[in-house]
């Protein structure tokens, strides 16, 4: 079966629940939690699949790594992969309740990356820009730092990108260069 079939269908289902119970919303919270404490500590994908923990410590991690304030949707859920030995895929299933989540509530997640931390007046500036373009949509703004654009600014909305960086118009002028010759 496909691994990308599994969580979704389980992800799926966990959507469902949770919009009959009216609470789509803190799940949804729940799940960014989750998947940020996978971010944080990479072996906790290890441990879901390492057949010597135990379901209750397994099940005390995801419940934990879902933040201070569960929901039972969420509680009963990881009671449910842990039943049907699913919790390798705990991960995957997170991120795609959150896809589903943000493609029924129509919300874009934004990643602006600059070379240097951005000022509040420079971050509004480009968020209004953004906003703007992206009118009718809600907005998940997130804020990175990367030395090597140089400059200037990159944009991810979703899966489309706007390159304003130094980077990106060097890399261009030096292929322009090459086709020249």
């Amino acid at each position: 079966m496909n691994d990308g079939l599994i969580p979704r269908r389980y992800a799926l289902a966990l959507y469902k629940y949770a919009k009959e119970k009216n609470c789509t919303e803190a799940v949804y919270d729940e799940m960014k939690a989750v998947i940020e404490s996978f971010r944080k500590y990479p072996d906790l994908g290890k441990v879901m699949s390492n057949p010597f923990v135990g379901r209750e410590d397994k099940k005390k991690l995801l419940i934990s790594a879902a933040g201070d304030k569960i929901e039972n949707a969420y509680t009963r859920f990881v009671q449910l992969i842990l039943n049907a030995n699913r919790e390798e895929y705990a991960l995957q299933m997170a991120l795609a309740y959150r896809d589903i989540y943000r493609k029924e509530n129509h919300i874009a997640q934004v990643e602006i990356t600059s070379a240097v931390a951005l000022s509040d007046d420079q971050k509004e500036k480009i968020c209004n820009i953004v906003r703007n373009a992206y009118s009718g949509m809600t907005l998940e703004f997130t804020y990175h730092t990367d030395p090597e654009i140089i400059g200037g600014f990159i944009v991810k909305v979703d899966s489309m990108r706007l390159d304003a960086s130094v980077s990106n118009e060097l890399q261009q002028i030096r292929k322009q260069l090459l086709r020249s010759n």
